[in-house]
């Protein structure tokens, strides 16, 4: 599994965390770290090599969270964000937010690791949900992303 995949895959866990308590994104990520890491005898769950990616997701989702949720709302048609599984809600933020942020990954990219995400950690159907909804942003992200 690649860096990127592994931190797409811990910034989820994070952002999962975070809905559900009130911590701050510093917390969950402190939080998160403590309980994989905790044994300083053995080799941490986590690479350091991951963390710096996973913690861009986590902060930059919950800075542009809005923004990110009216772009969401807007591509998901009779689906409000509170009715989508908090999974997928997570899943389509952190694509989003690559796409919109991360101009050195194509969305395409994005896309496609969305997809994955949300077929190992989702519903049977989150994949094509997530699909969907995302191809639907695609074209604005695409006139946003030029220069």
């Amino acid at each position: 599994m690649g860096q990127r995949r592994k931190s797409r895959e811990v910034a989820l866990q994070m952002l999962y965390q975070l809905e559900m308590t009130a911590e701050s994104p510093r917390e969950a990520i402190d939080l998160y770290y403590g309980l994989t890491d905790s044994d300083e005898d053995k080799e941490p769950l986590i690479p350091e090599s991951v963390k710096p990616f996973a913690e861009k997701l986590v902060n930059g989702v919950f800075l542009h969270r809005d923004e990110i949720d009216k772009m969401i709302v807007a591509a998901s048609e009779n689906w409000r964000l509170e009715r989508m599984s908090i999974i997928d809600r997570n899943v389509l933020r952190i694509a989003v937010f690559e796409m919109l942020y991360c101009l050195e990954i194509p969305p395409k990219v994005s896309i496609n690791e969305a997809i994955d995400l949300g077929k190992t950690f989702g519903s049977p159907d989150s994949g094509a949900f997530i699909n969907g909804i995302l191809d639907h942003l695609l074209p604005e992200i695409t006139r946003v992303r030029e220069p």
